[in-house]
């Protein structure tokens, strides 16, 4: 039984991202926003920023612009302090959807007041707050790193989805106790019949929650292809600002394949 129900943890973990739509588009830079600056980073060090809407620096020097370059450079402008923010948080909202589907079968199986789901819920609250602190520092400052955006799931979900494995097995037993103690009270029942009765319970439980966060993980996935148009197209302002502008004909912070 603990190989099934630690296998329901984790597969309800990933239930969000399992309709998840290819975006082939890279961000070969790190990216920092705040409300006065946008800069791109490479390898810790400020490659280009751009002060308000059309003030840019190339590698610490000014750059001075046309009239036309400068509408140029504040379109790709908006459309960066548009796009970063909203890749932030389809990749938060992912990882809390997985979050929610796993605290929903904690809360099932041992009940929603049990010292077990309170712990449970305690160290994902926790998580989630470490989660938004890492990308969104203020309501007008977020930071992305170098990403690779083929499943906008997984932008943010790796390491910390490793850790909800790691407290979901280290506390398998202590589930599997509680369940086992309310089995054990069915008198009425042989233990075939209750490993049965738990089985289907699981089974059960599993649909339900599958069937529960759908139309989220749905929603997520439109989310995402829209994001993924909109970098096609911003990806289109920077070639012509790489065309245009010298300082910028080697800048490169959005790949499309």
């Amino acid at each position: 039984m603990a190989f099934i129900a630690r296998g329901l943890f984790i597969a309800s973990l990933l239930t969000a991202s399992a309709q998840a739509q290819q975006c082939d588009i890279n961000f070969t830079h790190g990216v920092i926003i705040d409300p006065a600056h946008i800069r791109i980073v490479n390898h810790g060090q400020t490659y280009v920023q751009i002060n308000g809407q059309h003030q840019l620096f190339v590698n610490g020097r000014e750059v001075e612009l046309s009239a036309e370059q400068q509408v140029q450079l504040s379109q790709y402008t908006k459309g960066i302090r548009e796009e970063v923010p909203a890749i932030v948080s389809i990749a938060i909202e992912g990882v809390e959807l997985g979050l929610k589907a796993v605290n929903k079968v904690i809360s099932s199986l041992t009940g929603e007041n049990s010292a077990s789901h309170q712990q449970f819920q305690e160290k994902f609250d926790e998580m989630k707050w470490r989660l938004r602190t890492r990308f969104n520092h203020s309501d007008d400052s977020y930071y992305i790193a170098p990403q690779d955006f083929d499943d906008f799931d997984e932008v943010f979900a790796g390491e910390f989805e490793k850790e909800i494995e790691a407290i979901v097995s280290d506390s398998v037993g202590t589930i599997l106790i509680a369940v086992g103690e309310a089995m054990t009270h069915r008198e009425e029942q042989s233990s075939e019949q209750r490993v049965e009765t738990f089985d289907q319970r699981i089974e059960t439980m599993a649909n339900d929650i599958k069937l529960g966060i759908s139309n989220q993980a749905n929603a997520l996935e439109t989310k995402a292809e829209k994001i993924c148009t909109r970098l096609v197209k911003l990806d289109e302002i920077e070639n012509r600002l790489q065309l245009e502008i010298p300082a910028l004909s080697e800048f490169n912070l959005i790949e499309t394949n």
